[in-house]
């Protein structure tokens, strides 16, 4: 006992060291789909979403849902998310330490059938197995180890069942199957332990105690909620209680079988009780089929759709179809026995088609066949009941588990995948074990050692060298390519991988190798067209989509083409219409294309939410509203959504409508960074203090998600200024221009506040940054000049700042007025007086400036009354340009203005200051600048109403749009648009060109300067394995979601 102890100490050392450099990795491939965008995932989203959907997060009723039901395994993935929210490590330790416990379950395992060297032997090599790396260090591979988890469970348990001499053994058979049904649900292959199970009755046992059989059982069902292979565990136990339990060897079954057909009597070895092993084996019959009726009940008695690009072999012909799907067991043998040329993706063209019974790769397929033969010989020949067992229970581990994702019965989303052969592995590893045990004791026992320690060292280094591939997207894919070149979806991938970083001209590359190694790959041309898109070369852009519609399947007459295109494709009309889109009169054109993506699918939703945006752009908003309520009846718990729904009542002017929808997007998704925000300006509007608490929580908790965000540094400040705390507003202000140098409303609100905080000069360097980046910001100008005049003393810069506003806005009155008041400061009398004579015309009604020209034209009439020749009047009338206003002649004044003269010296102290009472002199103290936010007569900054908006929409340049003086203060919408789709593989990403329907919409800002709405995200990696990443969504008011980003292929098939 203590060896055995010290040998499962040094196994799980072992798994340690050689996959302790996994924790490195980050997520990568299908951990995108699974972990970063699987809603499922999130302490937000109700805990029976994850009964109720897929692997991925799609609801299973969907037909693009993977179905792929897994709820134990997504649990496992939500207590991490709980822990450390989307720290890659947290989720390798798990991984590792589930590897750990597996490999010391098998050890356990073995133990049972092989001697204490032997099972040690085979523990070993299981733990270090190259194989495995997919399952270990990719992500997704937990429902690999969670499965086998209970699918070992599950067997050990009905081991004990068999173990009660004329006694069933409830207890550990109810267990069993309880296990079987859990390993299900960790992975689908669980539900094979079932047949190891009968395997092991009839051979081995012949023996039951009930309480292990139900524990045994219990296990296969928890097995088959980590993953289906879980179930498999079923033929297992039955192998084992033949082989093992009965001591039956197959030569027992093979006479049994002659005897009766030829009516003669044959005897079965002493010990046998068919009574206790029938009953055991009904449970295993009875458990599996129920399990499977309950799966099949689960995906609605429907099989996922995929592409022929996942599984070629799969709309092959007779015997294509048949010769290709046998010679992919060689492979797979091959992978095991020598697994040096591993990749992460074997789909399209991977492994080319076996057309003809005259390809010499069928004599591969005859030799794996021919290798099986053999040990099932030996088991038949073999006189020693223990080792035939050996070798029967080392076929049952083996056959059974791969059985599921062999093709063989049925097409799956595949053609190899890596991480499916963990289980099969352990009836390989107990060939090998049983095979070092023979040579140990015919050879000499160091030798075979030695071979041993050879073998297991070199699986060791393999291993570890093969974690290091997974370290990111690019590394995992490149690392693929230098194994195979003929598949599209990796270099669609690595394009992905070099488009994530924003090196476009390399992605292309990668994406047209793709097309030409794929030219009928959808996903392809959508990837070019995507990148063509980022590069601003939009004509090509237009061409790849165009050419991705073209490669769809026609319509046929009578016949669904929703059943005939797979459901990723059609994003190929959401990225055209995108395109299009950005041409103002091209939106009719889009809207029809979106139409006829949903005429396609009814419940294409990110097409209702796109055309939802392009309604809206063509004012058409009581129809964009009844798209969105439509698209509520096949999305009820998508966020972007009533976010969007929020958007359309804005535009509407229904504020308290817009806000309900927003708090309804935040209650089915409490991260939803824009219906944060949003809804965050739309309570600060409303102006009541309890509320602005809600928005300042809001904002806050966007901060913590990312201090980076300059829009929400700003309306923090916002809320700072209503709750009159202006050194706290000035922090925010400054924070948001350090982030943003060129963020118009946080550099003009930050010196309005320093301008009246009398720090005019300190507001002086924000007002020159605004007018860099924003030389028509007519408020900044006004300002500047405002502070040139009464502080830094520099006429000539003011006169500047003013000239440049009329020449934005000629019938400006405030900068019409202030350049007046500069020619007053200068001497130049007669140019004041046209001035003040043009904008006295262009604002008949302000009183001030009819005021202010009497001055003017009084002194004026007293210097030309004069007899002397004074510098005064010299300055007065020299450089007289009257075509400078049009020619305008100044009226001349009664001489009872002259009493208004003495204040015409200091006429813009400050442009807040107020004009004193029965003064009329300060030309411009009220209308210098009358800078918007400020009140002259308190001066004081007001609250944000006066303000800038606290929503800093975006205007066409991608800044804030200011409420000026117009009055426009309420909160701007904005759009979050997710950009151009990225074609991913595998739940994967994928290179179909579309995105699975698990994967969450992102958002990501748009380049063509309109406002949008959120747009759906079918911006995932394709499924060819390509990134998934979206951009990040600019922050402003209304405007719904909408895809605006191409979309791609996420998803492959069943794994």
């Amino acid at each position: 006992m203590a060896t055995h102890h010290l040998h499962g100490a040094f196994i799980a050392l072992v798994c340690v060291l050689c996959y302790h450099n996994s924790l490195n990795c980050g997520f990568v491939f299908d951990d995108i789909s699974a972990i970063k965008e699987n809603r499922d995932l999130r302490p937000h989203s109700s805990i029976k979403n994850v009964f109720l959907n897929d692997f991925w997060g799609t609801p299973m009723y969907k037909e693009q849902s993977h179905k792929s039901y897994r709820p134990l395994c997504v649990l496992t993935f939500r207590w991490n998310y709980l822990l450390h929210g989307l720290e890659p490590a947290g989720y390798h330790l798990v991984n590792v330490l589930l590897h750990t416990i597996v490999s010391l379950m098998y050890f356990r395992m073995c133990a049972m059938l092989l001697s204490e060297t032997a099972s040690f032997a085979a523990a070993l090599l299981f733990a270090v197995h190259p194989i495995h790396t997919e399952a270990v260090t990719g992500v997704v591979g937990r429902a690999e180890t969670l499965s086998s988890v209970f699918f070992l469970a599950a067997f050990i348990f009905y081991t004990k069942a068999t173990r009660r001499k004329k006694s069933t053994g409830w207890r550990f058979l109810c267990l069993s199957m309880l296990f079987v049904a859990t390993a299900m649900l960790c992975k689908e292959q669980g539900i094979t332990i079932t047949g190891v199970c009968a395997i092991y009755e009839i051979f081995v046992a012949q023996k039951v105690r009930w309480r292990f059989l139900c524990l045994s059982m219990l296990f296969v069902a928890t097995a088959m909620l980590c993953k289906e292979q879980g179930i498999t565990i079923t033929g297992v136990c039955a192998i084992y209680e033949i082989f093992v339990a009965q001591k039956i060897r197959l030569g027992d079954i093979y006479h049994l079988a002659r005897s009766m057909m030829s009516g003669k009597t044959f005897a079965l070895p002493t010990g046998w009780w068919p009574h206790e092993a029938s009953r055991r084996l009904a449970v295993l019959c009875v458990t599996t089929v129920a399990l499977l009726f309950a799966r099949l009940q689960i995906m609605g008695s429907q099989l996922p759709v995929f592409t022929r690009f996942d599984n070629p072999a799969s709309v092959a012909v007779t015997p294509a179809r048949q010769l290709s799907y046998n010679y992919l067991v060689s492979v797979n043998l091959w992978l095991l026995l020598f697994p040096c040329d591993l990749c992460c993706d074997w789909t399209m063209g991977t492994v080319p088609l076996v057309e003809s019974f005259t390809d010499p790769r069928n004599l591969a397929t005859l030799g794996a066949y021919s290798l099986i033969g053999v040990l099932v010989w030996v088991a038949f020949i073999e006189n020693h009941r223990q080792k035939s067992a050996v070798v029967v229970m080392g076929l049952a581990f083996m056959i059974l588990p791969f059985l599921p994702a062999s093709n063989l019965f049925f097409p799956v989303g595949f053609v190899i995948a890596e991480r499916v052969l963990y289980m099969p592995s352990m009836g390989f590893c107990i060939l090998v074990g049983y095979g070092f045990h023979i040579l140990s004791e015919r050879w000499s026992r160091k030798m075979t050692w030695c071979c041993l320690g050879v073998l297991l060292l070199t699986h060791s280094i393999k291993t570890y060298n093969r974690n290091a591939d997974w370290e990111s997207e690019y590394s995992i894919f490149m690392s693929g390519l230098k194994v195979n070149q003929r598949n599209a979806k990796l270099f669609n991938n690595v394009g992905h991988a070099l488009e994530s970083e924003g090196r476009f001209e390399e992605a292309l590359q990668f994406f047209h190798k793709a097309v030409s190694v794929q030219e009928d790959d959808v996903g392809a041309h959508i990837n070019v067209g995507r990148t063509y898109n980022h590069l601003k070369m939009f004509k090509e852009a237009e061409q790849a989509y165009l050419k991705a519609k073209s490669l769809l399947p026609k319509a046929k007459p009578g016949e669904s083409y929703q059943a005939r295109i797979a459901p990723n494709h059609l994003n190929v009309f959401l990225n055209l219409a995108n395109l299009i889109s950005k041409n103002a009169t091209r939106l009719e054109e889009a809207d029809l294309l979106y139409r006829q993506a949903i005429s396609m699918r009814s419940d294409y939703t990110q097409a209702y939410i796109n055309r939802g945006d392009i309604l809206i752009k063509l004012n058409r908003t009581k129809e964009a509203q009844e798209v969105y309520e439509r698209a509520l009846l096949y999305d009820s718990t998508n966020p972007d959504i009533y976010y969007n729904l929020g958007v359309v009542f804005l535009e509407q002017g229904k504020a308290s409508q817009a806000l309900a929808y927003l708090d309804k997007a935040l209650e089915f998704d409490p991260e939803h960074e824009q219906a944060l925000l949003n809804s965050a300006i739309l309570l600060q509007e409303l102006g009541r203090p309890e509320l602005r608490k809600i928005a300042r929580e809001r904002l806050l908790k966007l901060l913590a998600k990312d201090e980076t965000n300059e829009r929400v540094h700003f309306n923090l400040g916002m809320l700072a200024m209503d709750d009159r705390n202006t050194d706290e507003a000035e922090n925010w202000f400054r924070r948001a221009v350090h982030l943003k140098q060129d963020f118009r409303s946080a550099l003009f609100n930050l010196a309005l506040l320093l301008a009246d905080d009398h720090r005019p000069l300190e507001a002086a360097p924000f007002l020159n940054q605004l007018v860099k980046y924003h030389p028509d910001h007519i408020k900044g100008l006004i300002l500047l000049g405002d502070i040139y005049i009464n502080n830094i003393k520099d006429l000539d810069a003011a006169e500047n700042c003013y000239k440049r506003i009329l020449q934005l806005d000629p019938i400006n009155i405030q900068g019409l007025h202030n350049l007046c008041v500069v020619y007053v400061e200068r001497g130049k009398l007669l140019q004041a007086q046209d001035c003040l004579s043009h904008a006295h015309e262009l604002a008949p009604g302000e009183e001030y400036i009819g005021r202010h020209l009497q001055i003017v034209q009084t002194r004026i009439n007293r210097l030309r009354q004069s007899p002397d020749g004074s510098r005064e009047k010299e300055i007065a009338f020299a450089d007289y340009d009257p075509q400078e206003f049009g020619g305008r002649a100044g009226r001349t004044l009664s001489s009872d203005s002259v009493d208004l003269l003495p204040s015409l010296g200091n006429s813009i102290v400050n442009s807040n200051s107020e004009e004193p009472n029965g003064q009329e002199g300060d030309l411009s103290k009220e209308h210098a600048e009358v800078p918007f936010g400020y009140d002259n007569k308190k001066k004081t900054v007001l609250p944000h109403q006066q303000l800038e908006p606290q929503a800093a929409p975006l205007p066409a340049d991608d800044d804030p749009v200011f409420l000026e003086s117009d009055n426009t203060n309420s909160p701007q919408s904005f759009a979050a648009t997710v950009g151009d789709s990225i074609a991913h593989d595998s739940k994967h990403h994928r290179t179909d060109g579309s995105s699975s329907g698990n994967h969450a919409p992102t958002a990501v800002h748009r380049d063509d300067g309109v406002p949008s709405v959120k747009r759906a995200d079918v911006s995932h990696p394709p499924s060819d394995g390509s990134l998934h990443h979206a951009h990040p969504a600019q922050q402003h008011l209304h405007r719904p979601k909408t895809i605006g980003q191409d979309l791609d292929d996420p998803s492959s098939g069943m794994s």
